[in-house]
């Protein structure tokens, strides 16, 4: 169930290992996971950037541990996750589209516009609105890539996004 509203008082926060590094995972005061970040993304959030009033404490996230261990694994296909993002209308459109993109199946930036009924032009606002997930892996931003086929943009890095397509099982060009 995906929800864009509301911004808690109170923010939960760990840390878990995995194939792509250190994530850090934060969920507001209902358990929802409002954010997945991993080591150096551009615009993420590192154990670093943990602040003051967040409470540690891995209990919200043990739903989200699993599945992403399952994921990891290849033994998972579709995270069942509460998730709430704070965004514009656009953008959660946006995030919305990305949702609805399936395991190893990739989509183009003008796709996802055309599903959300933006026009061409749009792509540039689209790849800012993508760019901008807060829930990299579990929303699979990572599944879009340039219309000629080539791994474009992705705020966790192009090594991480050809790991999770490669553990995905799609074909990428060498």
């Amino acid at each position: 169930m995906n929800t864009h509203t509301a911004v808690s008082a109170t923010v939960y926060w760990t840390t878990l290992d995995s194939p792509l590094g250190q994530l850090l995972l934060t969920a507001d005061e209902s358990g929802a996971l409002t954010s997945l970040s991993v080591p150096g993304q551009k615009g993420g959030r590192t154990a670093g950037s943990v602040e003051d009033g967040w409470r540690a404490d891995p209990g919200p996230f043990r739903a989200a541990e699993a599945q992403l261990a399952a994921y990891f694994a290849g033994e998972l296909t579709h995270f069942q996750l509460e998730l709430r993002s704070s965004g514009t209308e656009f953008r959660q459109r946006v995030w919305d589209a990305l949702d609805s993109v399936p395991y190893g199946e990739t989509t183009t930036y003008g796709r996802i516009a055309a599903r959300i009924g933006a026009s061409r032009a749009a792509v540039r606002a689209v790849g800012g609105a993508i760019g901008a997930n807060p829930l990299l892996v579990v929303r699979p931003c990572h599944r879009v890539i340039g219309a000629d086929g080539s791994l474009t943009g992705y705020a966790g890095g192009l090594d991480r996004k050809r790991r999770l397509l490669g553990l995905e099982g799609v074909p990428l060009a060498p």
